[in-house]
């Protein structure tokens, strides 16, 4: 290995249970497929004692044109349908003369929470471009009480 792949490696190298949060995300599947129709959202990922935060940037959609759901009771599937549009013109003599900003693309993102997650403890909220999906994390299992037994 070079030294360039050494650093990236090392630097990828993420504690073991934020790890197991990430899962990559559809858009390396449907490119890998040919398929360019989905995008992926660029996410920040915080762990917390009581709680993890999902930070999703999210521009020009409302709340209402993103989904979030958990499938296979682990996994938490960020999508939106695609439906931001560009301004219309509609003055006459008006035209864009230049289109740099991405068209509406389908947006999905997939996280595999840890076991302590509650997946029914999950709020979300959509504010300035921003998305915050917050997983309350289980308490952890009480300590099994040892009793000892005196012997007759």
């Amino acid at each position: 290995m070079s030294a360039v792949a050494d650093t990236i490696t090392h630097w990828f190298n993420f504690p073991e249970n934020i790890e197991k949060l990430m899962f990559h995300s559809r858009t390396q599947d449907s490119r890998e497929n040919g398929n360019k129709g989905i995008d992926s959202i660029p996410a920040d990922i915080l762990d917390t004692p009581k709680e993890i935060v999902f930070y999703l940037d999210v521009p020009g959609l409302s709340k209402s044109d993103i989904q979030v759901t958990v499938e296979d009771e682990n996994t938490l599937v960020i999508k939106s349908g695609g439906k931001r549009k560009r301004e219309e013109v509609e003055e006459e003599g008006c035209k864009y003369i230049r289109l740099e900003r991405k068209a509406a693309q389908k947006l999905m993102r997939k996280f595999r929470l840890p076991e302590n997650a509650d997946v029914s403890a999950i709020t979300a909220k959509c504010e300035n471009g921003v998305l915050t999906v917050v997983v309350q994390k289980l308490p952890p299992p009480p300590k099994p009480k040892t009793v000892e037994v005196a012997i007759a």
